[in-house]
């Protein structure tokens, strides 16, 4: 079965060249690079663009926001002229992203990744996403509700728009999404979830 062949041989390829672009952690770089030390020993000791924050340095968490979602972004891109590419090399960039093998597969929570996958992949859920994710900054400021809020967004959307094949993975990319804040869903329980700008416990 050849043709079944060469559709694995491009979907394994996707989805590796996904999971590189994704396992970069550039949050780590980046704080290292610029004399900040180890992201992983501040605050939340997670390795985006909230936890960069926390360093005091506005420049660099934002530096942190677009590359982790231009990774994710570049991943679709690339794959996109395969068939089917696109759908594995989003899944490889965002569990890339959330266990990296260089970190012991001790990740980001995906946020900006899965906003970068779903540039490509359905603009119109990458324009809500990015929406509810900023809106609910500003307005609840609490970056874990944002980012859960727009992650959950992005299947309605799919649906919304009739792109039934891509629900089930969104979902799917949510649903991580959700698990990696399971700790935030604790503090959120407990009341005790900071709010942006202030430090995390």
């Amino acid at each position: 079965m050849p043709a079944l062949s060469e559709f694995g041989y491009f979907a394994f390829l996707a989805f590796l060249i996904g999971y590189l672009l994704g396992s970069i952690p550039f949050g780590l770089v980046l704080t290292r690079l610029a004399g900040k030390g180890d992201i992983r020993a501040v605050g939340s000791g997670n390795i985006g663009a909230t936890n960069v924050l926390r360093t005091g340095s506005k420049g660099l968490a934002a530096a942190t926001l677009l590359l982790d979602a231009l990774k994710g972004a570049a991943a679709v891109w690339v794959a996109m002229q395969w068939p089917d590419g696109a759908r594995f090399a989003a899944a490889g960039a965002l569990i890339g992203h959330l266990y990296p093998v260089w970190l012991r597969f001790r990740g980001g929570k995906g946020v900006a990744t899965l906003l970068g996958v779903l540039i490509p992949l359905l603009w119109q859920a990458a324009i809500v996403y990015a929406v509810v994710w900023i809106g609910l900054l500003l307005t609840a400021r609490i970056s874990s509700v944002a980012g859960m809020a727009a992650a959950v967004s992005a299947p309605v959307v799919a649906a919304i728009m009739g792109r039934s094949e891509l629900v089930p993975m969104l979902t799917g990319f949510a649903l991580l999404v959700i698990w990696k804040h399971k700790e935030n869903l604790a503090r959120l329980r407990a009341g005790t979830e900071p709010r942006v700008g202030r430090a995390s416990p």
